[in-house]
């Protein structure tokens, strides 16, 4: 296949996985509270999408690589993940829906790293290039907060669900034309072994960092909504503030070209993450304050946009050739996964005793940990070691 329409596919692909998101992250949390979920119930199952990241890629990848059947791999997730989420159109109580996310979302989180890895080696990375590219996953995020928003105001969040196995169908369709392009480059001679890379201090402080990063965000993803909804924001409007966030996403990524190159990657990073403490600061304790909130979610474009751009690049340069599946399998489940999940339960558990204000410092305060750890370890980029 091409590269061009390769790259085409991924880019469908990428619209349709992070649409997903832009349907979970925002609604999942009201969806449930409408059906009289405790905060703790709501905090476990908004947060199994974040959980399996933990070791699904890590399976998953491993699976890719042994059999060196990516293709195979992409197309049983998409439709395995669209199979096990329709019982949520029926399905109103908490065990039924937890096993039904769980099982689902052990293999939609199959699909990213195999897509990530194939799209680096594809663009030979790099990460201007791969953000311009990722930005169609930002668009379907927008799309999908915004007409959700819309479709909640107007019918009712029972229509959430339907949403969700809607998009779940395209993106079912986009793993089964997302090539097989990528896996000999992951299976190239590398010097160095996989558990020697993670024992330099470079590579445990970036993944530290990129932890806490995820933690702190945990809350956000998980309560935001909820949060905003206490402070009178109608459900479309909610849907605004996330569109906000992610068009300055959008916008940092279409610029990240010019950023790497006036910018070093370390300062990038850094810069993120003192970002998040100031943006989590502000939701916290100005929550009613329509500027505030704007600028807030602008912040999204450094604490989300840049820095994952950035750690992209880090991955990419320290887990090379055959390393590189299994580096995004890891990088995910360190950020995404491990991060986002236990800071979203944590969040559900302690919610009703601290209240958002309380919570949000709480996420401030990590981001603050994980400046600290990357100005630590973190070298800077003419130390980092070039892949192969």
């Amino acid at each position: 296949m091409q590269k061009k329409t390769a790259l085409l596919a991924i880019a469908g692909f990428y619209f349709c996985y992070f649409a997903f998101n832009g349907l979970f992250s925002p609604y999942w949390g009201l969806y449930l509270a409408g059906l009289a979920f405790p905060a703790w119930q709501i905090g476990i199952l908004t947060s199994l999408t974040q959980i399996n990241r933990i070791y699904a890629p890590a399976i998953w990848g491993y699976l890719a690589d042994r059999s060196g059947r990516r293709q195979t791999i992409l197309r049983l997730a998409g439709i395995a993940a669209l199979l096990f989420f329709i019982p949520l159109t029926f399905s109103t109580s908490f065990w039924p829906l937890f096993l039904a996310v769980l099982l689902a979302s052990f293999f939609w989180s199959a699909a990213l790293p195999l897509v990530e890895a194939t799209a680096m080696n594809l663009l030979q990375g790099d990460s201007g290039a791969y953000a311009r590219l990722r930005i169609w996953g930002s668009v379907g995020f927008v799309v999908a907060t915004l007409v959700a928003g819309y479709l909640i105001e107007a019918l009712g969040v029972g229509v959430l669900p339907w949403a969700v196995i809607s998009v779940m169908t395209a993106l079912a369709l986009y793993c089964w034309w997302v090539p097989e392009t990528g896996a000999a480059a992951a299976r190239s001679t590398v010097q160095a072994g996989f558990a020697q890379i993670l024992r330099q201090r470079e590579v445990l402080a970036l993944l530290g960092a990129t932890f806490l990063m995820s933690l702190a965000h945990g809350p956000y993803y998980s309560f935001y909504s909820i949060y905003a909804a206490e402070q009178g924001y109608s459900k479309s409007l909610i849907g605004w503030f996330w569109t906000i966030g992610v068009v300055a996403e959008i916008a940092v990524f279409w610029l990240m070209p010019q950023l790497t190159q006036r910018f070093r990657y370390r300062s990038l990073l850094l810069f993120g993450l003192a970002v998040g403490v100031l943006r989590f600061a502000l939701i916290g304790w100005l929550p009613a304050t329509l500027v505030v909130v704007i600028v807030a979610q602008l912040g999204h474009a450094f604490t989300f946009g840049s820095n994952h751009a950035v750690n992209m690049w880090y991955i990419h340069r320290y887990f090379a050739g055959r390393h590189q599946a299994k580096g995004q399998a890891l990088y995910i489940a360190m950020s995404f996964g491990l991060g986002g999940s236990l800071g979203g339960i944590l969040a559900g558990l302690v919610w009703p005793l601290w209240g958002g204000a309380w919570v949000f410092t709480a996420s401030a305060l990590v981001c603050a940990a994980g400046w600290a750890l990357a100005r630590w370890g973190v070298p800077p980029d003419e130390v980092v070691r070039a892949a192969p």
